[in-house]
């Protein structure tokens, strides 16, 4: 009886550790919390469908993997690291009249290939792009170290073919 106890021993501790690694392969260090999906009006909505379509398989070198909750409101590249959402709501500091423009070091407004944008720095790192001048809001997060320029030029054909040009409700 003592042989079957010693044989046991090591296969429940090996299925132990494979049921352990498996866990571990299952979850990555990089998930993040599920992307917020916006909830646009029915015309806003019609136009980030739209703009899901168009949008480009690559952003910044990095392939397309939208984040979870699935959406056509919402779409990543580089696992979480680019996201974009739209039909966002107008970010405050792109209404506020009291801050002259250009005072706020942590806001800029720019424009890239032909689409505007207010640019915010983010908290935890890395910066938020928010479309200005378009019939829709759409926002993109690009984390600390990556080219945001990139991002935004890739990005630009498809917001203009898809996003007119005019002031978002």
């Amino acid at each position: 009886m003592n042989l079957f106890r010693h044989r046991c021993r090591p296969v429940l501790g090996l299925s132990a550790l494979v049921l352990l690694i498996a866990a571990a392969g299952c979850s990555s260090a990089d998930d993040s919390a599920p992307t917020a999906v916006p909830s646009p009006g029915a015309n806003a909505t019609k136009l980030c469908r739209n703009l899901d379509k168009a949008l480009p398989s690559r952003v910044d070198g990095e392939s397309r993997h939208d984040p979870e909750p699935a959406s056509a409101l919402t779409a990543g590249w580089g696992g979480s690291a680019i996201i974009l959402r739209c039909g966002v709501t107008r970010p405050p500091k792109m209404t506020d009249p009291k801050v002259p423009e250009g005072a706020d070091p942590d806001a800029v407004a720019g424009e890239v290939n032909g689409v505007g944008w207010l640019m915010e720095k983010r908290d935890g790192g890395g910066n938020r792009f928010t479309t200005a001048n378009r019939l829709v809001y759409v926002e993109v997060t690009v984390p600390e170290g990556s080219d945001d320029s990139a991002a935004l030029i890739d990005l630009a054909p498809a917001i203009k073919k898809a996003i007119p040009e005019g002031i978002a409700d």
